[in-house]
């Protein structure tokens, strides 16, 4: 499963973007390092099921909308010099191991300091926290290949030894490869061999970047004075109110509105149940989802996935006439894949034996066998043909 990391630092409403994107519980206050250790969740992508091309029904989505699990991590909060050990950081920085792609989640209401304090809106300025958690990522990625430096210039004395392979054993943890070390040598334009101090914190920056991508998301949005997403306008990716999505859950839980994240907004249900502040409560978050599309946090995890990680949505069939599984069930299943990915990657996906037994596939909506080496489009609906039992 694709694992996606909310990041940022403390008290920038982290907890309640992943309470509202995965309706799991977190511990929410307004002070720092109320998140001590990271909260895991699942969350979903939405997408338009295959059902609506295919005009067939299906029990896996929600009247054509398709909601494809992806993890979440909300890690502690980081704070200035967290790669030194400052707050929790180290803590924070081993946590983002395990994500494909980085949330970072931005205090848009200028609302909290650079520690996490409360301050009055608009007090702090948010453009300060845009580029705060890659510096600190960068600097902790440094931290570690200078400590294996020496030994890598020395072994790359040897023809036979490649620095690149070098520094991607000492990343392995991060899923650095060789051949993103030499992507990152060639983007920043040195020699590692021979390279500087600064040199070295430019490659180190580059690496991250390509290793764990990440976008900035202005979050509390709604509390925010006039001025401030105007001048974050063009520096974030999207703006959000967690809070407000948390809201529009628990009011559709409560069968007060209709609402499917992602949704650009909602519609009452039973609205003469809802007390005065409950309805003023409501309009406020209708307010801000005219004026930025929805509430931003569906918006901000599929970014993530179909963006920054380019994945596309494929649908694995066992008969290729009914699109069902064995049991009969329509499009049963949904994978995020690659671009770019084949059949056989599909089969691996599955099941590491039905990749192994791989011998064709089959296209269900053209009922023609399609090669090995196919490029699988998003939205498609495959047959895969194995000798695995």
């Amino acid at each position: 499963m694709i694992s996606l990391a909310l990041a940022g630092k403390p008290n920038c409403g982290k907890s309640t973007f992943f309470r509202a994107a995965t309706m799991a519980p977190a511990e929410i206050a307004n002070y720092p390092f109320t998140t001590i250790d990271a909260n895991k969740g699942v969350a979903f992508v939405r997408s338009t099921c295959a059902c609506r091309a295919l005009g067939v029904k299906c029990t896996s989505c929600q009247e054509g909308i398709r909601y494809t699990p992806v993890g979440l991590i909300d890690v502690a909060g980081l704070v200035p010099d967290a790669h030194k050990g400052r707050g929790l950081g180290n803590q924070f920085l081993d946590h983002l191991r395990q994500a494909d792609a980085i949330i970072h989640v931005i205090d848009a209401s200028g609302g909290t300091d650079s520690e996490g304090n409360p301050v009055d809106p608009g007090t702090h300025d948010p453009l300060v926290d845009i580029d705060f958690v890659t510096r600190e990522m960068t600097m902790w990625v440094h931290g570690i290949l200078e400590k294996h430096w020496a030994k890598i210039t020395r072994q790359a004395q040897a023809k036979s030894y490649s620095i690149h392979h070098g520094i991607a054993e000492v990343f392995t943890g991060l899923g650095v490869t060789p051949e993103a070390a030499r992507d990152a040598e060639r983007i920043c334009g040195i020699d590692l061999l021979h390279a500087s101090a600064d040199d070295l914190i430019r490659f180190c920056g580059t690496l991250i970047r390509a290793a764990k991508p990440m976008f900035p998301v202005g979050n509390r949005v709604d509390l925010a004075p006039k001025d401030i997403p105007g001048k974050l306008k063009g520096a974030v990716h999207l703006f959000s109110t967690a809070a407000g999505e948390l809201a529009l859950r628990n009011a559709t839980n409560g069968k007060l509105i209709a609402y499917r994240p992602g949704d650009p907004t909602f519609s009452m249900i039973n609205e003469g149940s809802l007390s005065p502040a409950q309805s003023a409560g409501l309009m406020k978050i209708r307010a801000v989802m005219d004026t930025y599309g929805g509430t931003g946090v569906q918006q901000a995890i599929n970014h993530a996935v179909f963006s920054l990680l380019d994945r596309i949505v494929v649908y694995p069939v066992e008969d290729e006439t009914h699109y069902t599984n064995k049991d009969g069930t329509v499009l049963p299943d949904a994978f995020l894949v690659r671009r770019g990915a084949t059949p056989h990657d599909l089969a691996f996906l599955v099941h590491s034996d039905i990749g192994k037994g791989f011998l064709y596939a089959i296209d269900a909506k053209t009922k023609m066998r399609v090669k090995e080496s196919h490029l699988l489009q998003d939205g498609d609906v495959i047959k895969i043909v194995t000798t695995a039992k």
